[in-house]
């Protein structure tokens, strides 16, 4: 039997009562009704017990990090003093074998000073749920009394607004009403300036179909369009998790909510009881339907992440129906949220409830980022926006990626190049190459991504000439500088680069002598471009759907060179100024696949171009114009965030 995916999230219900009354509400609106069989408040033994067992899940799978959400009802409701308790528990247990990513999703109504004391000591990271401006809230989110929480929820977020607290600020979740203005939604989130808005859909089955107004098939796909098209006109000046996502899926990039995408689920629950649940949502599907049978004082987090129902939701494309698997946007959607899909009739063997609006919205911003693409004629735009992505993806990782072995002084030296006129240029070069992207979202995650965030940046200082030492552990023989070659080593492990103004040289401890060193070739094309041939970077083996070749002997090297020159020179022959127009999307790199691959574009990169060892300039010249049709819905607007996360409950 095949190892489980590791259960990275951890949704901890810590009060199972509310004081808002919202009538969407899936815990105590919908089918599943066993809040009332439990415990209003979890016990400390409780908590002790969740976070010991964590812990020992954590070290067995060593995972770089787990995420624990403190959820409810209204976890507020517990108090400061019993959350400083859980707070306490759960990072002293978890800090000595993983990164602990805390966080609370809440209504806020009672957020106060005391709270943000607890979450300012131990770094809780706040998730605020408000449906818009005060008519779209009130519509659903009021009190027991009957009364409106817009003010009260105000209160709360500008109290995360303010300098002492902001960066515990995470975002603000609402759920989608087609009722609403969705303009008017969005500009009244927006002028909270939160670092994040989710855009949830309501929770329903075809049992429990969700509203729909009359006049649209697909309200709720014109609904977020709307919200997306005022987005992409305010220039996108927060982020939205459900747009980054489709973006992101539409270049081939992972999904970053759980609600879409073929992504496996790393998703854990345990109630106030300590019984273990799967995903929260399922309770809109039947009374029961999250049940695992199973608790913490029995069972572990390993035998949880075995358990059928779990697994179900692992299986990516063999665990949606039929009917989407045949659909042509199922990498983007993954059927949707799995427990949308409920019928009593076929059980969860269907597409989602919002299938017809899931595809219509992910076809819609398709066609939009085509439009934008069409006008997108010169790749030094590309290049541009790429670059400025890849920072942005490792500056959002800042406090996860300065926390790893050697990371502060990674990032302190990048930013000094970053910095400096002379050096960012180079720091350009290597943040641009294509096959960095499709790692860096999740640097911090990765096995090794210390060590690949030293590499990166010793490339930078290498490029550069600036003088720097940089010390790690490396995991592997090979040591790759992005953009620039690499090293054979003795064996894996602690390692010295230093770079001066007359280069630079590797050692390891094992061994005075320097690695063997084999840097990547470049060739020359007549009008004086220069492309980097990389025969050697290990991601490359997986921005192609073929093999790509091993190293290149040197006298393979030597022709696969002469035939790229040749069929750029025949591209250009053919099609005069061509190259120029934009049908090179500025290549930076060609890669050599294996025999009969053909022409490949780099999934994870718009400047990665892949071509079989035995390609033919002919067959180049016909097909290359082709491939930028099929890259340019993409090219300026693919998107990796900072992660995949569960789907917030608003």
């Amino acid at each position: 039997m095949t190892t489980a995916p590791a259960l990275q999230q951890l949704v901890l219900k810590v009060h199972s009562r509310c004081d808002l009354a919202c009538d969407h509400c899936y815990v105590y609106e919908h089918a599943d009704q066993s809040w009332t069989r439990r415990p209003k408040i979890i016990s400390q033994d409780t908590v002790r017990q969740v976070a010991h067992s964590l812990a020992t899940y954590a070290k067995e799978r060593e995972l770089a990090t787990v995420s624990v959400i403190l959820h409810g009802g209204e976890p507020l409701l517990v108090g400061p003093l019993r959350l400083r308790g859980i707070c306490e528990a759960l990072t002293t247990a978890l800090a000595p074998v993983t990164a602990l990513d805390l966080r609370i999703h809440t209504n806020g109504v009672q957020l106060g000073p005391r709270h943000l004391e607890v979450f300012r000591e131990f770094d809780v990271k706040v998730g605020i749920s408000l449906d818009g401006d005060r008519a779209a809230n009130d519509r659903h989110r009021l009190d027991r009394r009957g009364r409106s929480s817009y003010d009260r929820v105000l209160r709360a977020v500008e109290l995360l607004r303010t300098p002492e607290n902001r960066h515990l600020f995470a975002g603000l979740l609402c759920t989608v009403d087609v009722e609403n203005d969705p303009v008017a939604v969005h500009d009244a989130l927006t002028a909270l300036d939160p670092p994040r808005i989710d855009y949830l859909l309501p929770h329903s089955t075809w049992d429990n179909p969700p509203p729909r107004t009359d006049g649209s098939p697909t309200p709720y796909a014109d609904w977020l369009l709307a919200v997306f098209d005022r987005w992409e006109q305010q220039g996108r000046k927060v982020p939205v998790r459900i747009f980054e996502s489709v973006l992101s899926t539409l270049g081939g990039g992972p999904s970053l909510t759980e609600a879409l995408g073929l992504a496996p689920s790393d998703l854990a629950v345990v109630e106030t009881d300590g019984t273990f649940e799967q995903a929260d949502s399922l309770k809109t599907a039947y009374d029961g339907a999250a049940e695992t049978g199973y608790d913490v004082l029995q069972h572990s987090f390993a035998e949880l992440a075995d358990h059928p129902g779990v697994r179900k939701r692992q299986l990516g494309i063999d665990g949606v129906s039929d009917t989407c698997r045949a659909c042509p946007v199922v990498e983007s959607c993954g059927g949707g949220l799995y427990a949308h899909r409920y019928s009593s009739s076929r059980g969860f063997d269907n597409p989602s409830v919002f299938c017809e609006d899931l595809r219509a919205f992910i076809e819609g911003v398709t066609e939009r980022v085509e439009s934008k693409a069409a006008a997108v004629r010169r790749g030094g735009e590309l290049r541009f926006s790429y670059v400025e992505l890849s920072r942005r993806l490792i500056t959002g990782q800042l406090e996860r990626l300065v926390a790893l072995p050697g990371g502060e002084e990674a990032w302190r030296l990048l930013a000094r190049l970053d910095a400096d006129e002379r050096s960012r240029p180079h720091v350009d070069a290597v943040l641009g190459h294509p096959y960095l992207l499709s790692v860096l979202s999740s640097l911090w995650l990765l096995p090794g991504g210390n060590a690949l965030l030293m590499a990166l940046t010793a490339a930078a200082a290498v490029r550069a000439g600036t003088a720097a030492t940089l010390s790690w552990d490396q995991p592997h023989r090979e040591l790759h500088l992005p953009t620039l070659g690499t090293v054979t080593l003795p064996e894996p492990g602690r390692v010295e680069l230093t770079v001066t103004d007359e280069g630079f040289q590797i050692r390891s401890e094992t061994d005075t002598e320097p690695g063997r060193w084999r840097p990547l070739g470049s060739v020359e094309l007549a009008d004086g471009t220069s492309l980097l041939v990389d025969d050697a970077d290990p991601l490359r083996r997986d921005s192609y759907s073929v093999p790509v070749a091993p190293p290149l002997a040197p006298a393979d090297l030597d022709a696969f060179r002469e035939r790229v020159r040749a069929a750029f020179g025949l591209l250009e022959a053919h099609r005069p100024g061509r190259l120029d127009d934009g049908d090179m999307l500025d290549v930076t790199t060609v890669t050599p696949l294996a025999p009969g691959a053909g022409l490949r574009l780099g999934s994870h990169g718009y400047a990665a171009l892949g071509l079989a060892v035995d390609f033919s300039p002919e067959e180049f010249a016909r097909e290359l114009p082709g491939l930028r049709r099929r890259i340019l819905p993409a090219a300026p607007d693919r998107v990796t965030g900072p992660g995949r996360e569960t789907v917030p409950h608003a």
